[in-house]
């Protein structure tokens, strides 16, 4: 009996010690392993679709660690708490960013860490926390996939306006009008001929005119000469005239005043007044003619011929 005890407490000695060792085996190799990783939870306010456990985690496009566990957060289960491995010598600062990324087109997600200034502080743990945390930023993936629904009803109502535009009755409207303007494009080119005729005939039209407009402003210049220089003499010897007739008038007028009773009493004195006043009749009707003429078309009386006569274009 007592070689009995003996042999079981030598076996539960050499347990109790091999248990140990393992135990201590084991706490060596976490303690390599919490020295050689640092953990981080990153929170997302969004859908992670994509992203799993063993997920690549880079920074600034480098890879430095995976995701190590996914989770909702129990108190609000809009969140999901991504608990991230990086390696100790990672420079997880205070202004580090994070949000969700693409891998190519495999739709493989991925949590890419930004940012990070020289001079910010590493990021610690506070209050209640385990590990550090870092709030996720909005990424343009969450905002395409959440935007996805809205892009397929958009994509499907252009889609019907499309097949509406296609119907058998547009492309028959649109055949018509195809048809139509082949037509006229022939007819067009089977008159070519004729319209270029045409702009020929209107060009050499174009600078007959210009010959034209050219010769009446040059003989509107030398009326304009003739008025201002004989017209101008004219004008004034006629005036001239008219003054001297004035005053021949004043004088016969007072003329008769004062031979009034002799004009009365003899024949003789009326004979000789009468061929006198004839004459001065005479002399206002072709001075009245002359500024008749004169106030008219001082250009054609002066110049002897008849005026210029306006040139329409047909």
């Amino acid at each position: 009996m007592e070689t009995r005890a003996h042999h079981v407490l030598i076996g539960t000695f050499t347990l109790l010690v091999v248990t140990a060792g393992l135990l201590f085996v084991l706490w060596l190799g976490k303690s390599s392993v919490d020295h050689a990783y640092a953990y981080y939870d990153v929170v997302f306010n969004e859908s992670v679709t994509g992203l799993s456990k063993g997920g690549m985690v880079q920074y600034n496009g480098i890879k430095v660690g995976q995701v190590a566990n996914l989770r909702l957060d129990p108190r609000d289960p809009r969140k999901v708490i991504a608990r991230i491995q990086v390696g100790s010598d990672t420079p997880v600062k205070l202004d580090t960013h994070a949000r969700l990324g693409l891998l190519g087109l495999t739709g493989v997600a991925f949590i890419q860490l930004t940012g990070g200034s020289p001079g910010s502080p590493p990021l610690r743990a506070s209050g209640d926390e385990h590990v550090p945390v870092i709030v996720a930023d909005n990424s343009e993936l969450s905002k395409l996939l959440n935007s996805g629904e809205d892009i397929a009803t958009n994509t499907n109502e252009i889609l019907l306006r499309i097949q509406s535009l296609l119907s058998a009755s547009n492309v028959a409207r649109v055949n018509a009008t195809l048809k139509h303007l082949d037509e006229s494009t022939a007819v067009v080119a089977a008159e070519r001929a004729q319209m270029r005729q045409t702009l020929q005939q209107m060009a050499l039209a174009s600078t007959r005119l210009s010959d034209a407009l050219g010769k009446l402003d040059h003989l509107a210049g030398t009326t304009d000469t003739l008025v201002s220089t004989q017209g101008k003499a004219t004008l004034q010897s006629a005036q001239a005239s008219l003054r001297a007739f004035q005053q021949m008038s004043t004088q016969l007028a007072a003329l008769i005043a004062r031979n009034r009773g002799a004009l009365a009493a003899g024949s003789q004195g009326a004979a000789e007044l009468g061929p006198t006043l004839r004459q001065l009749q005479q002399t206002l009707r072709d001075l009245d003619a002359l500024s008749a003429h004169l106030r008219h078309d001082p250009a054609a009386y002066l110049l002897g011929r008849d005026a210029a006569k306006e040139y329409h274009p047909q």
